[in-house]
């Protein structure tokens, strides 16, 4: 494996700079002179895409931070490329780095229906909420020529089991005739993520993601088809979006979101140098003061992994984050009604769907 040194000036339309060595291989081969001419010189980095044959799709989280119990992730790796991305450590499970690797190898689970099935007709299975994008997002671009995501959905309707979305794409209009259906039975919610509503600092830090305008739209959209629908606004950066949150919830309230959750970065792993690196980059007037405020809001590191704090932080400034954004939620009517779905619908249909051929 290649590990990259980061580039001197930030590089447009990817949020990695570079490739972080992975942890599971033992040699790496990196390249020490960068501005040398020779088979090491810098080539545009293409999106690659790997079709797997999984095992596995549905994963029990034994996380008590994450609000979830099972999540189905049929892509790994995310072209969206948001820098703070949490998920990017899982690439290295794959042989691949959690940098530029990540955004630009994306693993394809390709048999990703068949195994729902598979799951859904087992015996064992007790229905439950299943969480799409628990990792990377249901809706990156690949998606549109894939339709995995819409199969998925297509099979939760037959089975009767609820599902949930979270994504920063506005492609997720495209199912809104399942979405409806799923709603007709109390089957489905849709979060969008939403950050900031500063475009310039979506360019920086989510460079393939859609436009804050489309994702407050998406919210509109599902509202005014009663669809259900909230965001998570995260995560809260101190000193590059906290001061965001109001406007943020704000605008959501508005265009229909009922609900609102957030999380506090966290640069765990790998993630801690590409941040780190991107942030001196991107903003290098106050890259010292927020990478001091980051580490304030999670015992003095950037990587706190501890259940009950990893998530939203802790001390003075992640208080303040939390009295904040309780204020806004209920200055704009967020988070008043609970999140129930139904599972008492549910059948397992198993050799009866060879009837329908």
């Amino acid at each position: 494996m290649i590990h990259q040194r980061p580039h001197q000036e930030l590089t447009k339309g990817r949020g990695a700079q570079f490739k972080t060595p992975n942890r599971f291989l033992t040699e790496t081969y990196v390249q020490e002179n960068p501005e040398a001419i020779d088979d090491w010189e810098q080539v545009a980095c293409k999106t690659e895409y790997i079709l797997d044959q999984s095992k596995t799709l549905v994963n029990k989280v034994t996380s008590p931070d994450v609000g979830m119990l099972f999540s189905v992730n049929s892509y790994q790796g995310c072209e969206h490329g948001c820098v703070y991305c949490y998920a990017r450590n899982t690439h290295e499970y794959w042989g691949y780095s959690a940098g530029l690797d990540f955004e630009s190898k994306i693993v394809v689970k390709k048999n990703a229906p068949a195994l729902l099935r598979k799951n859904f007709d087992n015996k064992n299975w007790q229905p439950t909420t299943i969480s799409l994008s628990g990792n990377t997002d249901c809706y990156q671009p690949i998606e549109r020529k894939m339709q995995i995501t819409r199969k998925l959905l297509e099979i939760c309707l037959e089975y009767r089991n609820p599902v949930s979305v979270l994504t920063k794409n506005a492609l997720v209009l495209r199912d809104l005739d399942i979405l409806h259906e799923l709603n007709q039975h109390n089957l489905v919610r849709v979060f969008t993520s939403i950050t900031s509503l500063d475009e310039e600092l979506r360019l920086k830090m989510e460079p393939r993601t859609a436009t804050y305008k489309s994702r407050l739209n998406v919210l509109e959209t599902l509202a005014k088809k009663s669809i259900p629908t909230g965001i998570m606004n995260a995560p809260l950066i101190p000193g590059i979006n906290d001061m965001n949150m109001n406007e943020v919830l704000q605008a959501a309230s508005e265009a229909g979101a009922k609900w609102a959750g957030y999380t506090v970065v966290r640069l765990n792993g790998a993630i801690g140098a590409l941040f780190k690196d991107w942030l001196f980059k991107a903003f290098p007037d106050r890259a010292t003061k927020v990478w001091k405020q980051i580490a304030d809001c999670h015992g003095g590191k950037v990587n706190d992994s501890r259940f009950g704090n990893r998530m939203v932080g802790d001390g003075k400034f992640a208080e303040l984050i939390e009295t904040q954004f309780n204020l806004y939620c209920k200055k704009y009517g967020l988070n008043e009604t609970k999140m129930e779905m139904n599972t008492k619908d549910f059948r397992r249909l198993g050799n009866r769907q060879l009837a329908l051929f």
